[in-house]
């Protein structure tokens, strides 16, 4: 056991002291010693019951023969945060969660664990970890909110998410709706528990993370406030110490290209958030798998969106666990050949999974493969003049596939909102906010607020927007973001001016620009942080191209062994 290296032989008592101290006794301290790390915080509904389950985890550890350690990392919830200044602390807490839970876990010699993560950067970040540490590993996602029930005003109530709220901001704004109605949607979207409730970042993030075989496929679906999720719990903690005594698989054994495949094809499939892009990039980046942004125009490109979920859609994540979860869309994948058979961290393969579980009866959450939503996933990537090292476009909820427009250029968020609840921006403009990317944010924030104002304001279709930043998943209309190199880094968005014609075309798979960019200097900003966790994540985060990631990962360590062999 990796635990011996702290409480075996006569030099380690004092650490056995310590132990015994927090209220276990010898034989407690002799079992494996497994962490229960979960980012419980109840300052938002989407982690508020990870604590509860961390419980009947350690019930499940102690019932299968070892001791549990609980700990928790931190939380930072997009939805609240977005639109402010507190967003530039979202996507670097995502590389905050995996460094904590790396140093806990392998800094008191932790011989496995369970992971229970809630809202957006928690899910990717225990991947992350898990890749790292490579030790025996479950992880449970907390689970979706329920949709909340809003009245109609011609009677009846209408299931409503978090984004309607977003949306009514913009419809407030443009004079469509009173405080009143205002008021009754934020009273009603949010009724409970759970995680934002369409296949936003964390649903998306969730199911990835079943197609990865990280977490048991269909757990991630029960909903937070569902009564079986206990029992989920339960078996996560019994589920890991199987894993330990067996010897696997391990984490860096279910995160191989089959798998992350996999992931990026369920992703299209539902026209999940673009947001799984950056993570799965990071995942693969820890894992020390060569996956690259193009593998996701690859998987767009053959795989059509089935699934009908909001943001694009209608349903919720809660409405597809009732029909029959993620194996409907696991199923259509592997019938039209779109789905290699992986491991999974249960020890059956994920084909084995899928045989075990009960058909589904009759639904319309998801479509046949030979019915589909959209003929084609709900993201591109494009390369050209405006970022030569790739962006992506998220193609959900709009039929269009080009877009030309004079560029309206705003170097920060709020200029650009402000522009918009303004009512200054018109259809037909496109709209750039720049120097918004990881290090130039910092943070890479999400353009929720933009972008549901102008969906709010009637111009979701009318109105293209680029940036070096990134959106929500809750984020839809003709969006193109991650563009790199970003402005900070000097990247050609930085020379973009107000008027210049900026073409998007899908088909061509190109952004560009009617304007000699060569013969401009890029425009600059001083650095909005200067102290701090933010300041030092400028520095040294990468490229969203590559992840946003700020570790060196097996691949980086590989490269630079032979380069020193090389030398020497």
């Amino acid at each position: 056991m990796r635990s011996n290296a702290i409480k075996q032989g006569p030099a380690r008592a004092a650490a056995r002291a310590m132990l015994r101290a927090t209220g276990l006794d010898d034989a407690a301290i002799a079992k494996p010693l497994v962490g229960v790390v979960h980012t419980w915080t109840n300052v938002s509904p989407c982690n508020l019951t990870l604590r509860e389950l961390a419980g009947h985890v350690q019930t499940g550890v102690h019932a299968s023969g070892g001791t549990a350690v609980e700990f928790n990392t931190i939380a930072v919830t997009d939805g609240i945060a977005m639109g402010s200044d507190g967003m530039r602390a979202s996507l670097p807490s995502r590389e905050t969660i995996a460094d904590s839970i790396e140093l806990a876990v392998s800094g008191h010699c932790l011989d496995a664990m369970v992971l229970l993560v809630g809202c957006d950067k928690t899910l990717p970040a225990a991947a992350m970890a898990a890749a790292r540490l490579d030790i025996p590993t479950v992880v449970l996602y907390g689970g979706t909110i329920m949709p909340g029930q809003c009245p109609r005003a011609g009677g009846g109530d209408a299931a409503i998410t978090v984004q309607e709220v977003f949306e009514a901001v913009g419809a407030h704004s443009a004079g469509r709706i009173d405080d009143a109605q205002l008021h009754r949607v934020e009273s009603h979207s949010c009724p409970g528990a759970g995680a934002c409730g369409g296949q936003f970042t964390a649903n998306t993030m969730a199911m990835v993370l079943g197609f990865l075989g990280l977490s048991p496929l269909q757990l991630n679906d029960i909903p937070a406030i569902h009564p079986d999720k206990p029992a989920a719990a339960h078996a996560c903690g019994e589920l890991v110490m199987q894993r330990l005594r067996d010897g696997g698989p391990l984490p860096r054994e279910l995160l191989g290209i089959d798998a992350l495949r996999n992931a990026a094809r369920a992703v299209s499939a539902t026209a999940g958030s673009t947001n799984a892009v950056l993570h799965l990039l990071a995942i693969a980046h820890e894992a020390g798998v060569a996956f690259g942004l193009e593998e996701f125009e690859i998987a767009a490109a053959a795989t059509p969106v089935i699934a009908d979920l909001k943001p694009g859609g209608r349903y919720t994540a809660a409405e597809l666990f009732v029909a029959g979860g993620t194996a409907l869309v696991a199923r259509e994948l592997r019938t039209a050949g779109l789905l290699q058979d992986t491991p999974t961290v249960t020890g059956r393969s994920l084909f084995q999974m899928l045989d075990a579980l009960p058909a589904a009866g009759p639904q319309d959450v998801v479509r046949a493969i030979a019915d589909p939503i959209k003929p084609r996933g709900g993201y591109s990537i494009l390369y050209g003049d405006v970022a030569p090292d790739g962006c992506i476009v998220k193609l959900a909820g709009h039929g269009r596939d080009h877009f030309e427009g004079p560029a309206r250029v705003f170097d920060s968020e709020e200029a650009a909102f402000a522009a918009v609840q303004a009512c200054h921006v018109r259809a037909g403009d496109v709209v750039v906010i720049r120097f918004e990317g990881p290090a130039g944010g910092p943070g890479m924030r999400e353009m929720l607020a933009v972008t549901a104002a102008l969906v709010g304001q009637g111009l979701g279709n009318d109105v293209a927007l680029i940036t070096d930043g990134r959106f929500s998943g809750a984020t839809h209309g003709f969006m193109v973001g991650h563009v790199a190199p970003e402005a900070a880094r000097g990247g050609p968005i930085a020379k973009l001016r107000d008027g210049d014609r900026v073409r998007i075309d899908v088909a061509t798979r190109r952004i560009d620009v009617d304007a000699d960019l060569s013969v401009r200097n890029p425009a600059s900003l001083a650095p909005r942080v200067a102290t701090g966790a933010l300041a030092r994540y400028a520095l040294v985060v990468g490229s969203a191209s590559h992840g946003a990631v700020t570790t060196p990962g097996p691949l980086d360590v590989a490269v630079a062994e032979q380069t020193l062999a090389g030398a020497a």
